[in-house]
C-alpha cells in the first residue's frame, strides 16, 4: 500500500526531487520503459496530492543499483550541494539503490545532514516523522542487496552456460569478425579487415618479428582495431593510433582465428564493482571449432612454435649497477638494454629508447644508443669527484651514515606499516563476519556488543600506531667519527653497491645529442657532454 503522507505536517517550504531508477533499459532506446512511466505517474501523483513543489525530476533508465555513480542520481546530489533540493522521492528504497552500505550512508548520514527529507512510497519510509516503518531500513537495504546479489549470480550463470556453447558475448568482436544484428552470438568473418589479419600470420610464418611487423603496419597506415571500431581512447600518448608489438603479439596467439571461442579470460572481483582481474589461462572457457577460421588451425600452431622459441632469448634477465634509473631525455620514457656480440664474440649491452625501438619509422623519438658501462662508468666517476670536491670528511661520513641507516630505519617502518595495514584489514573482515552472525540469529545481541567493542577498540589502537608511522618524522642517530676509514669505504663502494646509488641518485637522464643529465637527491642537477662516442649500428632490436 502506498503510504500516505499525514496532511498535518507541515509541507510548505519543501523541494522535492523524483528520483526514477529501473536496471534494464527497453528494447527500444528511444523511448522510456513502461515502468520508468509508471514510477513518474505515481511520484507525480503523490506531490499533486499533498501540493508538494517539484523542482526536477532524475531518471536514470538501464543503470544497475548496486553501482550510484549515475548520471540522474549524481546531477540529484549536485542539486542537493548547491541547496536547491530539501527532499527526495522514490517508489520503493530499491529505486534509490541495492548496496545496503551505501543507503545506509544516504539515509541515515548524509541526507540528515544536508537537511533532507527521504519519502519512500511503498515502504512506507519517510525521515521527517518518526514511524515504526522507518527502523525497518535497514533490513530492507540488506534484503535489497541480497536480491541484487542473487540477480549477479543468475546473470553470470547464463553468461557462463552460453560460453560454455560457444555462443560470443562480448560487447565488441575481435579485430577481423563482426556480428550481426539478429543474431549477436555469432562471429562472422570481416572481410573488409580479414586479409589484414592473414597478412599478420603469413608475415610471422617468414620469420618476422612483431615489432617489425607493427612497424610494417604502421608504415603502410593501416588503421589499428581501436580505430577501425572507433572506440574512444581515454588518455593519448606517443602510441595512441598505432600498431605495437605486444598487439600483434595478442593477435598470433589468439585462438579465435583459427575457429575457437575463446572467454573468460577475466571475471568481476564482484557484482558491486567494476573492476576486473584476469584468469590464468587454465579457467578460461574454450569451445572448438565454433564459426569460420581466418587462418588455418596449421598456420596457426606453426605461428604458435615460432614465438614460443623466441622465450629463452626475450625472458633473459640483465642487471647492471644503474638499472632502473636511466631515461630518455627527450620522450622521458625509461631506456631499454639490448646484448649485442661484437668483434671478439664479447657481449656488450648498450642503452637504446624504447621508443624508437618500437616505432623506428615513425619518428616518435630517436635512438640514443650508447654502451651500459660507459654511461655507468661515468656516473660512478662523477659520484667520486663529488664527494672529494663537495664534500669535507665529516659531511662524507655524515652522508653516507644517514644514507645507509635512513635505508634500513625506512625498511624497518615499511614493514611495520605493512603488518599493521593487515592487522587492521583482519580485524574488520571478523567484525563484517559478527555483523553477518547476529543477523542470522548465531550471535545473542550481549555477546555481539561485547565482542564488536573490543574489535572495534583494537583496530582502533592499531589505527593509532599506523597513523604515527606514516606520519612520524625518524631520527637516526649520530654515527661514530671514523672519518678517514668511512670516506674511503663511501667511495670505493658506489660503483659496486646499486643500493648506495638508488640512494644517490634520483634519477639519470640521457638525450639525443649525447648529453648524460644526473639528478642527485642531495645535491643540483649535473650535465655531463660525451665526446667522442661512437654509436654503433644495432639491426633487428
Amino acid at each position: 500500500m502506498m503510504y500516505d503522507l499525514q496532511s498535518s505536517i507541515g509541507i510548505d517550504g519543501y523541494s522535492a526531487a523524483l528520483y526514477i531508477r529501473l536496471s534494464k533499459e527497453d528494447d527500444n532506446s528511444t523511448t522510456e520503459s513502461e515502468s520508468v512511466g509508471n514510477q513518474r505517474n505515481m511520484l507525480r501523483d503523490f506531490c499533486k496530492k499533498h501540493r508538494i513543489y517539484v523542482y526536477d525530476e532524475y531518471v536514470d533508465d538501464g543503470y544497475s543499483g548496486g553501482n550510484f555513480d549515475r548520471p540522474g542520481f549524481q546531477r540529484m546530489i549536485g542539486d542537493i550541494e548547491a541547496k536547491h533540493i530539501n527532499m527526495v522521492i522514490t517508489k520503493d528504497m530499491s529505486r534509490l539503490g541495492r548496496d545496503y552500505i551505501q543507503i545506509g550512508h544516504f539515509t541515515e548520514r548524509y541526507f540528515p545532514e544536508k537537511s533532507v527529507r527521504y519519502i519512500s512510497l511503498l515502504d512506507g519510509v519517510d525521515t521527517g516523522l518518526d514511524l515504526s516503518a522507518n527502523e525497518m531500513t535497514p533490513f530492507r537495504a540488506i534484503f535489497n542487496d541480497m536480491y541484487a546479489k542473487d540477480i549477479s549470480k543468475k546473470i553470470k550463470s547464463v553468461k557462463r552456460e552460453k560460453q560454455r556453447k560457444g555462443q560470443f558475448i562480448g560487447w565488441k568482436p575481435p579485430y577481423g569478425y563482426r556480428t550481426e544484428r539478429e543474431n549477436v552470438n555469432q562471429l562472422l568473418v570481416d572481410e573488409v579487415v580479414a586479409d589484414n589479419v592473414r597478412e599478420i600470420f603469413n608475415l610471422a610464418l617468414t620469420g618476422i618479428s612483431c615489432r617489425q611487423i607493427a612497424v610494417t603496419l604502421n608504415e603502410r597506415g593501416v588503421p589499428t582495431p581501436a580505430m577501425y571500431s572507433k572506440m574512444n581512447v581515454g588518455r593519448k600518448g606517443h602510441y595512441s593510433g598505432k600498431w605495437s608489438a605486444e598487439r600483434i603479439t595478442f593477435m598470433l596467439k589468439n585462438r579465435v582465428y583459427c575457429g575457437d571461442m575463446v572467454q573468460g579470460r577475466m571475471e568481476k572481483v564482484n557484482y558491486k564493482s567494476d573492476k576486473c582481474r584476469k584468469l590464468p589461462e587454465s579457467q578460461w572457457i574454450i569451445v572448438e571449432d565454433t564459426h569460420e577460421p581466418i587462418v588455418s588451425r596449421d598456420e596457426f600452431e606453426r605461428v604458435g612454435r615460432l614465438i614460443d622459441s623466441r622465450k629463452k632469448t626475450r625472458s633473459r634477465k640483465i642487471d647492471f649497477p644503474l638499472k632502473g634509473l636511466v631515461y630518455c631525455k627527450e620522450c622521458q620514457h625509461p631506456l631499454g638494454v639490448i646484448n649485442r656480440v661484437l668483434s671478439g664474440n664479447k657481449p656488450t649491452l648498450y642503452f637504446v629508447c624504447r621508443t624508437y625501438q618500437r616505432f623506428t619509422k615513425n619518428s616518435a623519438c630517436t635512438c640514443h644508443c650508447v654502451r651500459v658501462e660507459r654511461i655507468s662508468q661515468i656516473v660512478v666517476d662523477r659520484i667520486r669527484n663529488i664527494c672529494l670536491e663537495y664534500l669535507d670528511s665529516k659531511t662524507a661520513v655524515d652522508v653516507a651514515g644517514i644514507v645507509m641507516q635512513e635505508v634500513a630505519e625506512n625498511r624497518k617502518v615499511d614493514a611495520e606499516i605493512k603488518r599493521l595495514t593487515a592487522e587492521i584489514s583482519i580485524i574488520t573482515a571478523k567484525m563484517d563476519r559478527l555483523y553477518d552472525d547476529r543477523l542470522n540469529g548465531l550471535v545473542e545481541d550481549g555477546d555481539f556488543k561485547r565482542l564488536y567493542d573490543g574489535m572495534k577498540e583494537s583496530r582502533t589502537n592499531i589505527q593509532r600506531r599506523l597513523d604515527r608511522l606514516t606520519t612520524a618524522d625518524y631520527c637516526v642517530p649520530e654515527l661514530d667519527k671514523e672519518i678517514d676509514i668511512l670516506v674511503q669505504n663511501f667511495v670505493s663502494s658506489a660503483e659496486a653497491n646499486r643500493e648506495l646509488l638508488c640512494s644517490l641518485i634520483e634519477r639519470i637522464e640521457l638525450s639525443d645529442d649525447k648529453q648524460i643529465f644526473i639528478r642527485f637527491r642531495f645535491a643540483p642537477e649535473e650535465k655531463i657532454c660525451l665526446q667522442g662516442l661512437e654509436t654503433p649500428v644495432l639491426q633487428g632490436f
